[in-house]
C-alpha cells in the first residue's frame, strides 16, 4: 500500500484519514490541533511539522 501524508484532520479529514488507514495505507498525520488518538491507535503516525525532512 501507499505511504500518504495527510494534512488537516477536521470534520472531513478525520474520517477520511481513518478510512485510508483501514484500507491499509501508512498515514503521516499533521494538524494544528493534536492528532486524534483514535488515528494513532489505528497505526497513523503523528508528525510535528509538514516539512518532509524534519
Amino acid at each position: 500500500m501507499a505511504k500518504v501524508g495527510f494534512v488537516g484532520l477536521g470534520i472531513m479529514g478525520d474520517p477520511m484519514a481513518g478510512h485510508l488507514i483501514d484500507a491499509g495505507h501508512t498515514l503521516y498525520l499533521y494538524d494544528i490541533k493534536p492528532v486524534p488518538a483514535e488515528l494513532t491507535d489505528k497505526g497513523g503516525v503523528a508528525c510535528a511539522t509538514v516539512a518532509p525532512d524534519a
